[in-house]
């Protein structure tokens, strides 16, 4: 496989899992950092990591609107907040 053709190959399987995390909201980070060893945080900071390597500025918030697919405080209060209540009914 050529380097361009690995790369958009890459990308778009970054892109799929981000999709595939976004769809999954049942499951939450720290499920996923006891599983996987990692999470949407950590995603996130790869990717902003990733950037700043190649001379882009992208924010913390940036990267995480980029993996979470909206603000990083919408998606605790959509997720966060819907899990814990139903942990206590």
């Amino acid at each position: 496989m050529d380097e361009k053709t690995r790369t958009e190959a890459e990308a778009a399987a970054f892109r799929r899992l981000s999709e595939h995390l976004r769809e999954r909201s049942d499951v939450q980070n720290l499920d996923l950092m006891d599983l996987a060893g990692f999470c949407r945080n950590c995603l996130s900071r790869w990717y902003q990591e990733a950037a700043e390597e190649r001379g882009a500025s992208l924010s913390k918030e940036e990267a995480r609107e980029i993996v979470y697919g909206m603000p990083y405080e919408e998606w605790k209060e959509r997720h966060q907040t819907e899990r814990a209540e139903r942990a206590t009914s």
